[in-house]
This record gives C-alpha cells, sequence and structure tokens, in this order.
C-alpha cells in the first residue's frame, strides 16, 4: 500500500452470519468483472483458498489493477500508480487463467437451463464467456453532470497524468466539490503552486459525509493552505476558460476540475441485475445477490449488508479489500469465522489527517474530543462521536456508557488502531463518555 495510506492488514473473512448454506462443490468457472482492487483481491482470493476452477477477470483501464486512493493523495509525489502486484502482491495475470484488461463487460445474461453455467458475460469486443459465477466488482464512475463537458476528472491512473501535467505555479484552477477527492486536491495543488478555489454547493465541506456541525470546522483549513472556499456555490455554466455560478459571479480559471461524487458503474446491468435508487446492486452479508444463484457483488457497485450497521453502501476503501474474502468463502463454501469489519475511509486533506469509521448521519448527535476549532494551522488532534438521535446513554460505576455508530478521529494517528479494532468487534462501539471526552486521557481506555 502507499505511503499515504494506514499499513494494509492481510485479508479476512470480514462477515459472518446471512450466508448461504454451503454447497456440494464449488463453481467450476468464475468471472470476475472489473479490474479495480475489489475485482484483485477477489481473484487473490479464489487462488489463496485453494480454487482450481477456471477465472476470468475483465477490466476496463486497459492496465494491471492499482490502488485509487494515491491518485488524488500522492499526485504530485507519485507518479506512477500503485501497482497492487507490488503494494499487495496480487498478481492477476499469474493467478487467473484469462485476464482481458481493455475489455470490460457491456451485457450479463442468465441462462434458463438448470444445467451447464448459469451466466453469459458480454464484452465490448463482442467475446462471450460463460461461467458458473459471476463477481460484480466494478466500482464507481465519476458524476459530470450535463453540460460540464470542460471539466476534468479524477478517477482513473490516466486523468492524474494529465492533471499531473496540467499542474504548474501560477494555474487558476477552480475544484467544484469539497468532499474528499476535492479537499485532497484542494492541498496537494497549492503546495504545488497552483492558485486554487472550490466551489461547495453545501453550506460546509463535507457535510454528506461528516454531517454540517463537523464540516464546518474544516472549512477554516482551506485557508491556511492558501486555498479560497466558496459555499453555497451553484454552478451554472462550466467554459473552458472558467465558470459562472448561478448568482452570477464569474470565476475565471484555466483548468475545472469535478468532484461532485461517484456512482456505480452499473449502467450497463438495466434489466438483468435489481438495483436501488443509486445505481447500487444490493446483496446480503456475503455478497450474494439474493434470488440471482451464482452472481456476487463486492466494493463500490454493492450495498452490502452489516450485521449490526444495515445496509453499508459501497465506497468505502476497506469494503474492497476486505469484503471478496468473505464473497469467495461463501462462494466456496468455507467455514467464515471473521469479524465484521466496520467501514473505514482514510483521508490526507489540506494538512490534515483523517480517519472515519462507521457510517455517521447527518441527523447524529455529535460529541467532540479536543477543540476541532483550535487545529487550523496547528496539528492538535481531535475527534467526533458520532450517536444516533436518541440513543440511551447509560450509567456505571465507571461513569456513562454510550453507543456510538461512527467515529472520526482527525490528527490522531495514535487512537486508529485501537478504535478500529474495537469497532471491527461488532460494527458499533461503546465508549465510556467521560474518557473518551477528556482529550488529557488515553481514548484507548474509553473504549468498552
Amino acid at each position: 500500500m502507499s505511503s499515504a495510506e494506514p499499513p494494509v492488514l492481510p485479508p479476512s473473512s470480514p462477515h459472518r452470519g446471512d450466508r448461504p448454506a454451503a454447497t456440494s462443490e464449488p463453481p467450476s468457472s468464475v468471472v470476475v468483472v472489473g479490474g479495480g482492487l475489489a475485482g484483485a483481491q477477489t481473484v487473490g482470493a479464489l487462488r489463496r483458498r485453494g480454487y482450481t476452477g477456471r477465472v476470468t477477470l475483465l477490466g476496463a483501464e486497459g492496465v494491471p489493477p492499482y490502488d485509487r486512493p494515491p491518485l488524488s493523495k500522492e499526485l504530485l509525489s507519485r507518479p506512477s500508480p500503485a501497482w497492487l502486484a507490488e503494494d499487495l502482491g496480487v498478481d492477476v495475470e499469474a493467478l487467473a487463467d484469462e485476464v482481458r484488461l481493455a475489455d470490460p463487460a457491456v451485457r450479463l445474461e442468465r441462462r434458463s437451463a438448470p444445467e451447464g453455467d448459469a451466466w453469459v458475460v458480454t464484452t465490448r469486443s463482442g467475446e462471450r464467456q460463460a461461467a458458473a459465477a459471476v463477481v460484480l466488482a466494478v466500482g464507481s464512475t465519476p458524476v459530470r453532470p450535463v453540460g460540464w463537458e470542460h471539466a476534468r476528472l479524477l478517477h482513473t491512473a490516466r486523468d492524474a497524468e494529465d492533471l499531473r501535467g496540467a499542474l504548474r505555479p501560477g494555474l487558476r484552477l477552480v475544484i467544484v466539490g469539497a468532499g474528499w477527492i476535492g479537499a485532497e486536491l484542494a492541498g496537494v495543488a497549492t503546495g504545488g503552486g497552483a492558485r486554487v478555489t472550490v466551489l461547495e454547493a453545501a453550506p460546509t465541506p463535507l457535510r454528506r459525509q461528516l454531517g454540517p456541525g463537523v464540516g464546518a470546522h474544516l472549512a477554516p483549513w482551506y485557508a491556511a493552505v492558501g486555498a479560497e472556499l466558496v459555499t453555497g456555490a451553484a454552478v451554472a455554466e462550466v467554459r473552458p476558460d472558467g465558470i459562472r455560478l448561478a448568482d452570477g459571479r464569474e470565476l475565471p480559471a484555466d483548468l475545472v476540475l469535478a468532484a461532485v461524487g461517484s456512482r456505480p458503474a452499473t449502467d450497463w446491468l438495466d434489466g438483468a441485475v435489481p438495483r436501488d435508487v443509486r445505481g447500487s446492486v444490493p446483496v446480503d452479508a456475503t455478497g450474494a445477490v439474493r434470488g440471482l444463484d451464482g452472481l456476487w457483488a463486492v466494493g463500490d457497485c454493492a450495498t452490502r449488508e452489516h450485521p449490526v450497521l444495515g445496509a453499508v453502501p459501497g465506497g468505502h476503501w476497506s469494503a474492497a479489500l476486505h469484503d471478496p474474502d468473505a464473497t469467495v468463502a461463501a462462494m466456496l463454501g468455507d467455514e467464515d469465522t471473521g469479524p465484521a469489519h466496520a467501514p473505514y475511509v482514510f483521508s490526507q486533506q489540506l494538512g490534515h489527517d483523517l480517519a472515519l469509521f462507521g457510517v455517521p448521519d447527518e441527523a447524529d448527535d455529535v460529541l467532540f474530543r479536543g477543540d476541532p476549532s483550535g487545529g487550523a494551522t496547528g496539528h492538535e488532534g481531535w475527534a467526533a462521536f458520532y450517536l444516533a438521535p436518541g440513543s440511551r446513554v447509560g450509567t456505571t460505576p465507571d461513569g456513562r456508557v454510550a453507543e456510538v455508530r461512527a467515529v472520526l478521529l482527525v490528527d490522531s494517528p495514535r487512537d486508529v488502531g485501537p478504535v478500529r479494532k474495537a469497532m471491527n468487534r461488532t460494527g458499533r462501539l461503546r465508549v465510556h463518555l467521560d474518557v473518551a471526552l477528556d482529550p488529557t486521557r488515553r481514548l484507548r481506555d474509553a473504549l468498552a
């Protein structure tokens, strides 16, 4: 894994419960659709668990699997992709029987005959791949609103190469979106000498991901690194030379980059596989698509049932890393006794490190450890604990105890490991509040 990420743990079997009964024999062949982290981990898990059947991997970008987080976090410091064969030791060319890295799937059909292979995947070249089982690991695709053809994107290694070549001191860069990618790029680009303006339609950065109260504390970070943040900014038009806002303001730019989110890359599954309003494929705790035997989905394209947190949308780096092993275990009928890992996001942005565990909601009550308003220029660590509205706070001889469903750690590297381990036990964390909210005491001592 890249230096921008915490050390990669060996893939575990993350989910238990809600699994189909063990089959009498494994599928005779598997097609893995998607050449990213989730797809590579699926191929690796199949061979690691002793599967000897035929494995085919279909990709879209024409390059071997690589890790995406460094594309933004290390845009200027890492000129080549973080190849998974090097970082994780997963060489799909050596593990799979057939690898087609530039021939993405365009159609999925289910055979009605009870015998033989149950699925047929048609690729862009017209190749038809029959398989007893299919694993959808197609990831996501960035959102580019209609009329924004002059805005660039950052999603692929090619996008990163193009953007890296364009950045220069004095470049007027307008980034639309103050989410994870927008914030990371703003810090990297200002560090490279660009003049950066970030436009955010919401009142605060990362409102959807972290809630308005927490997001407001991140706003001063932009000015601290020399970037301008404009919130409540609705974009009316993207032109080659800049942006016009809905209120009539004009922002000249040499380069505009859209960072307004992504959607599961599942449009090609219309009529073949049930999807939710986001386009995500709902699956059970093992990754199986209910009612469609032999079909599985992992990573960004799946909304997976968690035994405690309920339906967890894809998009978490930890899901692409860990979930494929549990899916393969279920597919092969192996015993799966691993704990349920909590969703995890890691971000380096504007001079700060963020680690988010769990799934916050905008309506959550938030309790802070440390002073989140005092770290715009310094690196005083702080944390936010998310409690569902009306959550019960109990009293024990050791003080108040509450269950939290998400934790955000900011500039607190020593707390990442203990919180991750504690949340991974059940997916939800019980904390002794009097200890957790006192920054003079160790956070690990507050984890019940």
